[in-house]
């Protein structure tokens, strides 16, 4: 199974105007973060999702550029999408047609809070069904209304409220959104028209907390909620270290830490084997628990060959981010018997507050021999171990 999720963010958000009519709905703030940058970064975060395809307004390239420059390594190129929903659908997924994955997630930038856990329930079920809808049954009483007159109540009992992401079968949702174009039906969801269509759709349980925010109080609300919860407490502060090590090859110069020293041999790997920003991406990858360095760039992807480490340290630091983190401090230990760490520590700890946007008072850097023990006393490689510290609310 290979998995595409597309996000539709085309729309211009007039019921969310008054929180800022300069910035369509999906690029405002939540906690200091665009709301769309929340909503890829639960998806480039997922295990199972293998790309990911934005569909925006032709003007808005600018917004959406600063809102995913972080997740660059896990996007197709923008979709430009249609007057409505239903048309900025089909444009992406006609986007993906010509390199079709298998499934494809369809989610509403609207909803920045989908976690990892609903995102599981809706690609399990792919496995059994062309279609998967997460939803939540429906607790409120139905008002049948005449005017301004209650005219009774429907009953609720097989009533859901849908959600995104809905998951689909590739092939079958493009031909059911194909068709539906075609008689000029028109649907709210896609789920709908996979069920008008005839497709098998299963109900995903939901969560109460993929909300969508719709108006301009739905996002006052959630950012206020989100500044509480960072004001709190400090938050939870965490520790994780991190630890790579790479072995010599023939060459002229290794990089470290980003910055290029000259040596009789360099450190061979599928990127730039910068053994030291591999171990500090792991460890704040460890400090938000969303796996390793392999996970998000594996080796046998052709696209991270020769790769400048500082673009796996950066996404890093983007995840964290968009879960509202902030790093306290992070320290590097390089264990080798050359080159000589100390003349460039400096370099060292200006590049790493570079990537990360810290004060280079966060930064530590140290290096040590291994006496001559074990295949680094040889000089046959170089190791580096990271701590990350990190504040999340």
């Amino acid at each position: 199974m290979s998995v595409s999720t597309l996000i539709v963010a085309a729309g211009r958000g007039v019921r969310a105007a008054g929180s800022n009519p300069l910035i369509p709905k999906q690029y405002l703030p939540i906690g200091g973060v665009p709301m769309l940058t929340r909503a890829i970064s639960a998806f480039a975060g997922h295990p199972s999702v293998d790309e990911i395809t934005v569909v925006i307004h032709p003007d808005d390239v600018e917004f959406y550029e600063n809102a995913a420059k972080h997740f660059v390594a896990r996007l197709r190129p923008p979709a430009h999408g249609g007057a409505h929903r239903q048309q900025s659908v089909r444009a992406g997924l006609e986007a993906l047609a010509a390199n079709p994955p298998t499934h494809v997630l369809i989610h509403d930038a609207a909803r920045p809070f989908v976690d990892a856990e609903l995102i599981s329930r809706v690609v399990g079920n792919l496995d059994s069904h062309v279609g998967a809808l997460p939803c939540l049954p429906v607790t409120d009483t139905l008002m049948m209304g005449r005017g301004r007159r209650a005219a009774g109540t429907l009953p609720r009992e097989d009533l859901w409220r849908a959600q995104t992401p809905q998951g689909f079968r590739f092939d079958a949702i493009l031909a059911a959104h194909r068709a539906a174009a075609k008689d000029g039906g028109t649907f709210t969801d896609d789920a709908g028209i996979a069920q008008w269509y005839g497709l098998d759709v299963a109900l995903v349980e939901g969560s109460e907390a993929n909300r969508k925010l719709t108006s301009a109080e739905d996002i006052a609300n959630a950012d206020e909620l989100l500044r509480l919860r960072a004001q709190s407490a400090l938050g939870t502060q965490r520790v994780a270290t991190g630890y790579d090590v790479h072995a010599f090859g023939p060459g002229d110069a290794v990089i470290l830490c980003g910055v290029r020293i000259p040596h009789h041999k360099k450190l061979v790997g599928h990127s730039d084997a910068d053994v030291g920003m591999h171990a500090l991406t792991d460890a704040l990858l460890g400090s938000i628990a969303d796996g390793d360095i392999g996970v998000h760039f594996p080796p046998s992807d052709a696209r991270w060959r020769g790769a400048a480490s500082e673009l796996f340290l950066k996404d890093a630091m983007a995840r964290l981010k968009a879960r509202g983190g902030e790093i306290v401090h992070v320290d590097v230990t390089f264990i080798c018997e050359g080159p000589r760490i100390g003349p460039h520590r400096e370099a060292m700890r200006a590049k790493l507050a570079e990537c990360l946007g810290l004060d280079v008072a966060e930064i530590s850097i140290k290096a040590t021999t291994n006496e001559g023990l074990g295949f680094i006393g040889r000089g046959e490689g170089i190791a580096a171990m990271a701590t990350a510290t990190v504040r999340l609310p």
